[in-house]
């Protein structure tokens, strides 16, 4: 399909976001498709479209980003958060600071306000939770979930925290909502939140490029306290952490070297 250096062009312009900093090959393919599924076969045509039509342009925000989120992803990984990396955390402070970037629908940032429940009260608990799609962020702070996406949730928590609409939909409690913060945030552009005891940021850096992760994780490692962690998705390992200024603490999650 024809003209995506200009879509490219024209979206930077338009919203800041960067395509070059995304895995060309897979991010044009993506598009290609969904231009097409909506008529269009060249990306001029569907960037004008888009550009003047709210509905095709929030649905390739949505698209574009990738929005793919359950509670307690690789429940495993957050057995680990539960029994070494919190424990370690609040050794010497209780307040942390928690930051969830790239939250999707927000089931992460619920999922660690849950956990961090066990450790202390949730008046004590403040997340930061940071997307580049603000249709998704609304969603999440709807607090409506598919028993699905509670599928690797423990039981208590479902009994704790959520109300059962019906025999498929979940709305999460106040209690829990309200120690979320939502925030727009484009990864690739704008300024990071420093002095971070704990970092969550999973199955999004895999559709950047090198150099683009690269800039991410100095940005991440910058944002750490000294004993600050950062969590990563199951599929993002990180290769020479030591370039970042990274140490691995456990598997997929790494400590600032100080």
């Amino acid at each position: 399909m024809l003209g995506y250096e200009y879509f490219k062009e024209k979206i930077y312009k338009k919203t800041g976001i960067n395509l070059s900093l995304y895995k060309e090959k897979q991010m044009k393919r993506r598009l290609e498709s969904l231009a097409a599924r909506n008529g269009f076969n060249n990306f001029e045509d569907y960037f004008k479209h888009i550009d003047v039509n709210k509905d095709l342009f929030n649905e390739f925000i949505n698209y574009m980003t990738i929005n793919v989120s359950e509670f307690y992803r690789n429940p495993e990984q957050w057995k680990v958060l539960e029994d070494h990396i919190i424990p370690n955390l609040i050794k010497n402070n209780t307040n942390l600071k928690v930051w969830s970037a790239a939250c999707s629908t927000g089931e992460e940032p619920y999922s660690l306000a849950m956990l961090l429940s066990k450790f202390m009260p949730l008046n004590k608990i403040n997340i930061l939770a940071t997307d580049i799609d603000k249709e998704v962020m609304n969603k999440a702070r709807s607090g409506i979930y598919t028993q699905k996406s509670l599928k690797n949730l423990p039981n208590e928590f479902i009994i704790k925290f959520f109300d059962k609409l019906n025999d498929s939909t979940y709305a999460i409690k106040d209690d829990i909502k309200n120690r979320v913060t939502f925030k727009h945030q484009n990864l690739l552009e704008d300024p990071f939140t420093d002095n971070c005891d704990l970092i969550v940021c999973r199955n999004v850096m895999i559709y950047f490029t090198e150099e683009a992760k690269a800039v991410i994780y100095e940005k991440f490692s910058k944002s750490l306290k000294k004993e600050g962690v950062l969590f990563v998705g199951s599929t993002e390992q990180i290769i020479m952490p030591h370039k970042y200024n990274l140490k691995p603490v456990k598997t997929f999650f790494y400590g600032r070297v100080q």
